[in-house]
C-alpha cells in the first residue's frame, strides 16, 4: 500500500485519490449496451445463450421453483441455518422499526395535508454469485421488500457450476417465502428485469450490488426502470488513531479487499506507528486467506493517508464519501457530528464492518464510488413511494383561494385560477 502524507497533497491529488474511475469504462459500457439490446430483442433465448457463454452451464429452464429450492435448502449445515436465522431476525427487527405513519398537518385552517406510503408493486433483486455467493444480500434486499408489502419480488442470481443455486440461497428463499429464483447473472439479469422476457417478469425497480457490468447495466436501464443506486465495487475507509488495534485494522482492510480485485481498502491514520504496524499485520494475515490472491491485488491498488489529527481525517473521509466508514478510535463519539458523507458507519475498535455486512441489522446494500454524497443505503423507504394527500374544507378553500388565484394569474395560467374561482362562487352561493 502506498503511503501519502496529507500535508503534501494538493487538492487535485486528493480528488484523484478519491476518484474511482477505471480506464476501460468505455469498453464495459459498449459490452453492456450490446447485452441489454440482445436480451431486449431475443428474451429467454438470449438469457440461455449468455448462461452458456458467461456461466459455462446449459440451462434446461431459467428458474428454480419452490419444490426444488426446498430440496436444495435441506442440505444446509445446521450452524449456517442458525446463523441465517439470527441474521434474518436482526435485519427484520431493524427494518420494521422504519415503518412509521406520518401525522396529518393542517397548514392553515381547513387545509389538511399528509403523506402515506405505498409499496412498489414489482421489484427485482439481484443477488451476486461470481467470486462469492452472498446469501446475506438476499436477506438484506428481500426482508425490507417483504415488510414494505411488495406484491411481486423477482430474484435473479447466477447459476452455479451444476446449473442450480447453493443451499444457502435456497434456504434464504424458503425462509423468506420466495418461491422462485431465476438463474440469471450479470448485465443480462438487469436487462431481463428491466424489459421482461417470456419467463422473467418486468419490474418497476431493481435492487442489488454487483460487478461493473451489473452496475453499468443498472445505470443504462434507468430510462425504463428505477434503481436503488449506482453502486460499484465495494470499499472501506478506516480512520485510526493511536488507540486503534493494528491487528483489527488490518483485518478490516483485508475483509474489504477479499471482495474483489477492484475493491478499495483505505487507511487514514494519525499515527505513523499505527500505519507501520498495520501494514505488517496485513502481510501476516494475508498469507492465511483462501482468497489471498484477490485480496493482495486489491490491497496493492489501495493506499494509506497520514494526517495530523482526526478532524483532518474526517475531512478526507467526507471528500472520499466511503461506502463503509470504520472509526477505529476510542474518540468516535466526538467524530459522529463531523460525518457528512458515508454509507454506513462502524463505531469503535470492537465494531467491524463484518457485523453490518451480515447480522447487526443494518442494510449492507450501500452507495459506493462517492455516491454516498447524495445517496442513502437501502432501507424500507427504498421499497415504497410516498404519496401526498390534501383536503380542503369550505373554510380551507376560502382561506387559501385568493392566494392561489393571485399566484396562478402571476404565472399566466388562467385555467388554474379558474379552478379556484368556480369553487369559491359555489361555496359563496351555499353560504
Amino acid at each position: 500500500m502506498k503511503v501519502y502524507n496529507y500535508t503534501d497533497l494538493y487538492q487535485s491529488k486528493i480528488q484523484e485519490l478519491c476518484s474511482r474511475q477505471i480506464e476501460d469504462d468505455k469498453l464495459i459500457e459498449e459490452r453492456v449496451a450490446d447485452i441489454i439490446k440482445t436480451v431486449k430483442n431475443d428474451g429467454d433465448k438470449a438469457l440461455i445463450n449468455f448462461a452458456k457463454t458467461f456461466d459455462k452451464v446449459d440451462l434446461e429452464q431459467l428458474f428454480l421453483d419452490a419444490e426444488e429450492l426446498k430440496s436444495i435448502a435441506s442440505s444446509i449445515p445446521a450452524d449456517a441455518k442458525e446463523a441465517i436465522d439470527i441474521a434474518y431476525h436482526n435485519i427484520k427487527a431493524f427494518h420494521q422499526s422504519q415503518f412509521k405513519i406520518e401525522d396529518k398537518v393542517e397548514t392553515m385552517t381547513g387545509v389538511v395535508c399528509w403523506r402515506e406510503s405505498r409499496a412498489i408493486e414489482k421489484v427485482g433483486l439481484y443477488i451476486p454469485g461470481g467470486t462469492a455467493v452472498l446469501p446475506s444480500t438476499f436477506l438484506m434486499l428481500a426482508t425490507p421488500s417483504i415488510i414494505a408489502g411488495c406484491k411481486e419480488i423477482i430474484v435473479c442470481s447466477p447459476p452455479q457450476n451444476d446449473g442450480k443455486t447453493n443451499c444457502y440461497l435456497a434456504y434464504c428463499a424458503v425462509l423468506l417465502g420466495i418461491d422462485r429464483i431465476y438463474l440469471i447473472g450479470g448485465a443480462q439479469a438487469v436487462a431481463a428485469m428491466a424489459f421482461g422476457t417470456e419467463t422473467v417478469p418486468q419490474v418497476y425497480k431493481i435492487f442489488g450490488p454487483g460487478n461493473r457490468y451489473v452496475t453499468t447495466a443498472k445505470t443504462m436501464v434507468q430510462n425504463k426502470v428505477a434503481i436503488d443506486m449506482p453502486a460499484g465495487p465495494s470499499e472501506v475507509l478506516v480512520i485510526a488513531d493511536e488507540t486503534a488495534n493494528p491487528s483489527f485494522v488490518a483485518a478490516d482492510l483485508l475483509a474489504q479487499a477479499e471482495h474483489g480485485i477492484d475493491s478499495q481498502a483505505i487507511l487514514v491514520a494519525t499515527s505513523n506507528k499505527i500505519i507501520i504496524e498495520t501494514i505488517e499485520k496485513i502481510e501476516l494475515q494475508l498469507n492465511k486467506l483462501p482468497r489471498k490472491d484477490i485480496a493482495a491485488k486489491a490491497i496493492a491498488n489501495s493506499y494509506v493517508v497520514l494526517v495530523d489529527n482526526l478532524t483532518t481525517a474526517m475531512d478526507f473521509s467526507n471528500e472520499y464519501a466511503p461506502e463503509h466508514l470504520i472509526l477505529a478510535t476510542d474518540d468516535f463519539e466526538n467524530l459522529i457530528p463531523l460525518i457528512i458523507n458515508a454509507g454506513s458507519v462502524f463505531l469503535g475498535n470492537l465494531t467491524p464492518e463484518s457485523a453490518g455486512d451480515y447480522a447487526s441489522g443494518t442494510n449492507h446494500t450501500l452507495p459506493t464510488s462517492g455516491f454516498a454524497k447524495a445517496y442513502s443505503g437501502v432501507s424500507l423507504d427504498a421499497f415504497v413511494k410516498k404519496i401526498t394527500f390534501q383536503h380542503l374544507s369550505a373554510t380551507g378553500l376560502a382561506n387559501i383561494g385568493s392566494t392561489v388565484e393571485v399566484l396562478a394569474a402571476a404565472e399566466g395560467l388562467e385555467a388554474h385560477k379558474n379552478a379556484i374561482t368556480v369553487r369559491l362562487k359555489t361555496v359563496e352561493d351555499l353560504m
